[in-house]
């Protein structure tokens, strides 16, 4: 898991970015191109607003697809997750030892598909790497920017 090339995403990651990438091809890239050349009709190319506009989202477009296929290159896909111990893919629920009122739960994706919001962190944040190889009951430490501080795992799914 320490390779920093590979790309961790869930088979539902992989398709939402292989759907991005089918749309920046077939729709927005075609869509742009028609955009410069019809800025480039409208003459003066030094003093043209719109075709300064469509060439630098064409730049933002070609450089977005890039990533995407960088990122195809490397993709690992998460599979066979256990449900005995935390690793990628899993749904962990933790209570925090402090404060045993707080519970919350997490699930452990690759970078790409990180989402705080949805309760989806990265296997690269400071609790997943606390969290990942324990088991249930388990009393980790993390180390965070604010301080340390330690969290049970109550349940892996």
């Amino acid at each position: 898991m320490k390779n920093k090339n590979v790309v961790y995403l869930t088979q539902e990651g992989l398709d939402e970015l292989k759907k991005e990438l089918d749309n920046l091809i077939n729709v927005r890239r075609p869509a742009n191109i028609q955009s410069i050349k019809e800025a480039r009709s409208l003459g003066d190319l030094s003093e043209n607003a719109e075709y300064d506009a469509a060439r630098n989202e064409q730049a933002q477009i070609e450089a977005r697809i890039k990533t995407i296929e960088k990122m195809l290159e490397n993709v690992s896909i998460i599979t066979d997750v256990p449900k005995d111990v935390v690793g990628l893919g899993s749904t962990v629920s933790i209570q925090y030892v402090d404060d045993p009122d707080e519970e919350d739960e997490y699930k452990i994706v690759g970078s790409q598909e990180a989402d705080p919001f949805e309760s989806r962190i990265s296997n690269e944040s400071p609790i997943a790497q606390a969290l990942i190889d324990h088991k249930v009951g388990d009393v980790v430490t993390v180390e965070s920017p604010n301080g340390s501080y330690q969290i049970e795992i109550k349940a892996i799914s």
